[in-house]
């Protein structure tokens, strides 16, 4: 049972006031009852208005079905753009303009590279995320299938000395590509050092030589003449060449390097809101203490690997020698952002003295400022950023009124705590349509404090799925995905970014490579992010960030986005183009059935972690047991696609339950290995998870824009309330 201490008029969860209370105010030199009567103010003017604009989405909804319905079977593009211009669906777009973002640090204005995404409410997660920034190529090409296992190569239990040679091999090709010598190869290297302020490579033939650019070379560690480190910059990048003769991997090299780090994952969204289960005080709680420890710099998490207890904590800074003598600091660390919830949530953590909850996204606004304050006043060990900025990512928003909105938040949160105006930056997640549709007045909303925009297929088209459900039934996903409103909604999100202005100010960001084991694969598609304009892209892994940051050496994002500035703007009348089944009669009983079992898989496999154990992102077998990194998007866009398809009859009621009885047999075989999983066919009628599943479905076409958090909140509160 919950218990609530009354702070200025608000119900606090008891876990929560303390944790705030003791916690985080006492360093920061906030009275308690200063500081919860500021909460209960910014609660008591900005809830209702939250409450507005949710009403809105319904009405605009509403509207938006009754013209379908009565128009669907002589449908005209044409007329339906007018009612959406009609409604204030879509918005008159204003004049050009250029965002003012100031106080940004480099690692979002001036570099380009991963980005990761981690659930803040895993310490051991948000630590591994967090320490991405500087990653070993060595061992991601060692331990993924970048380097094939073939002809000897073979991972085995203990070091393969071809393996190695392999991955050696590749890294060298990589210098060359990238670091080349004005004579001779990285492969022919027996010695590196810096002579007279400059690099220079010493090749087997006694040939010295240099870089064909002296200016990749920047700073280096130990004696100049016996360096144990190399710094090299290449496209905003670096890479450190790392020379050890004595370690087990240099004393087989012939120059004795031991690795090639690699800057990594330049920026982390540590995520309050779609990868974790953060339904009460408590677990709130527990999302918020990991964010004080990482804005502090001293979390740590002590685990158990290899049967040895291992302490993970945050990476130090990296001191090196300059060439010309001075001292060059590295941040060790990925820039951090926090992914807030979004406007339409209320969490019981904080109640009303009506007793509502209160909107989490607010509180999450209020909260997690307030904890960031520690590494603004810089009261930890460690910093983050390095030019007195907060960066929040908002997910979630419809249409600029709610892109002002949440200006207005911030603005309301700075004042409250002091600090000054757009101290506070924020991200917009452009996967809502009528935010794609209005983007360029949605970043007009927030233009002195935006620092991202990014595009993600699977929330965009649950969303599509949503907003259009009544026309016709939806294609196949793969369909869908090859459909051209994708590459409009791709294309448009980077051409309204570089009208205003992002370039050197905020980042244009793409979608997750979903799948960690599949890292050859992401090696030969995802060049396609940083070749569209994107100055960073998801990676589901440290490792995936450490591979994928080859790509920012092979494109030159800043160049790419230049060139671009000149195309034509996508067309929104492709954005706009529903994308329906051509011929839902063609569907064959295979087809649809292979489609309803993909679905019915995901949701289950990703459902029944969720509300049994809090987990809100892992790695989950798909159909063809293919491990991949699922958040909610990927629950919404299934459930939206079945329901759609029960809706217009290209299956029954029946059938779906069907596929949802045998799927759950499949995941429960996938999860024999997890002695904390619970079997949902042994019982489906009384099993919860399952039961949440179905909910997701048949209650499809009621849930707001097709978000699942309503009923999975519901459900995981109902299991934890029975213990």
């Amino acid at each position: 049972m919950t218990q609530y201490t009354t702070l200025s008029a608000l119900q606090v969860d008891t876990l929560l006031a303390d944790f705030i209370n003791q916690d985080v105010l006492p360093e920061l030199n906030i009275q308690t009852d200063e500081f919860w009567s500021k909460m209960a103010t910014l609660i008591h003017e900005l809830a209702p208005v939250n409450h507005q604009l949710l009403k809105k989405r319904t009405e605009l909804q509403a509207n938006l079905d009754q013209w379908i319905t009565e128009n669907r079977d002589h449908f005209d593009h044409g007329h339906y753009v007018e009612q959406l211009i009609k409604t204030g669906y879509l918005v008159k777009e204003g004049e050009a303009f250029t965002i003012g973002t100031r106080d940004v640090d480099s690692e979002i204005a001036e570099q380009a590279g991963p980005q990761l995404v981690v659930p803040t409410s895993n310490a051991r997660f948000a630590l591994n995320a967090t320490n991405a920034r500087w990653g070993s190529l060595y061992d991601a090409l060692y331990g993924t299938d970048v380097i094939p296992e073939t002809d000897g190569a073979e991972q085995t239990t203990g070091y393969n000395p071809v393996r190695g040679e392999r991955v050696i091999a590749y890294g060298r090709d990589f210098l060359d590509r990238h670091f080349p010598l004005l004579d001779g190869s990285h492969h022919e290297v027996t010695d590196y050092q810096v002579i007279n302020q400059s690099f220079k490579a010493v090749l087997a033939n006694g040939v010295i030589t240099v870089l064909q650019d002296p200016s990749q070379c920047q700073a280096y560690q130990g004696d100049a003449s016996q360096p144990t480190a190399l710094l090299l910059n290449h496209h905003g990048l670096r890479v450190i060449i790392e020379i050890d003769a004595t370690s087990p991997i240099g004393k087989t090299d012939k120059a004795g390097v031991k690795d090639l780090t690699m800057e990594a994952a330049i920026t982390t969204i540590q995520d309050f809101e779609d990868s974790v289960a953060a339904v009460d005080g408590e677990d709130k709680v527990g999302v918020y203490r990991n964010w004080l420890g990482l804005m502090r710099g001293d979390l740590s998490d002590t685990f158990d690997k290899g049967g040895k207890p291992v302490t993970r904590v945050p990476a130090q800074d990296r001191v090196m020698i300059a060439l010309d003598g001075s001292e060059l600091t590295l941040h060790g660390r990925s820039l951090l952002f926090c992914r807030n919830v979004g406007h339409l949530m209320t969490n019981p953590a904080i109640l009303t003295a009506e007793g509502d909850e209160v909107p989490e996204g607010i509180m999450d606004a209020m909260i997690s400022v307030l904890i960031a304050m520690h590494d603004l006043r810089g009261l930890g060990p460690l910093r983050n950023s390095r030019t007195g900025s907060v960066y929040i990512v908002k997910p979630k928003m419809h249409g600029p009124e709610e892109a002002a909105f949440a200006n207005t938040l911030f603005n309301a949160v700075e004042d409250a705590l002091g600090l000054p105006r757009h101290t506070v930056k924020i991200g917009v997640m452009d996967e809502e349509r009528r935010t794609t549709v209005n983007l360029k007045e949605c970043i007009r909303a927030v233009k002195d404090r935006i620092v991202f925009i990014n595009t993600g297929f699977l929330d965009r088209t649950g969303d599509e799925i949503h907003t259009s459900m009544l026309l016709g039934p939806m294609a196949p996903k793969a369909e869908i995905k090859a459909m051209p409103w994708i590459k409009a909604y791709e294309n448009w999100n980077v051409d309204i970014g570089l009208e205003c202005g992002f370039t050197g100010k905020a980042q244009i960001g793409k979608g997750m490579w979903a799948m960690p084991d599949e890292m050859a694969q992401m090696m030969k598609i995802k060049t396609e992010h940083p070749e569209a304009g994107a100055n960073c892209a998801w990676v589901p892994s440290p490792n995936g960030a450490t591979l994928h940051a080859m790509h920012y050496h092979q494109v030159d994002v800043f160049d790419v986005q230049d060139k671009l500035k000149d195309r034509p703007r996508a067309d929104i009348n492709d954005i706009l183009t529903i994308p329906l089944c051509t011929d839902p009669e063609a569907l064959t009983a295979e087809q649809v059935q292979h489609e309803l079992d993909n679905n019915a898989q995901g949701i289950l496999g990703y459902v029944v972690r969720w509300i049994d154990q809090g987990v809100g992102c892992s790695k989950v077998p798909d159909i063809n047991n293919t491990g991949l990194m699922e958040d909610r998007a990927t629950l919404r866009i299934s459930s939206q696609h079945i329901c759609n398809w029960l809706i217009h009859g290209i299956c029954s009621e029946q059938q779906v339950k069907d596929t949802f009885a045998r799927m759950a047999k499949v995941v429960d075989e996938q999860n024999t290995g997890d002695a904390a999983y619970r079997n949902m066919a042994d019982d489906l009628a009384n099993n919860t998870a399952y039961q949440a599943a179905l909910d997701l479905v048949f209650k499809g076409k009621a849930q707001p824009s097709g978000y699942t958090e309503p009923l999975l909140h519901a459900y995981r509160l109902k299991l934890k309330a029975e213990g």
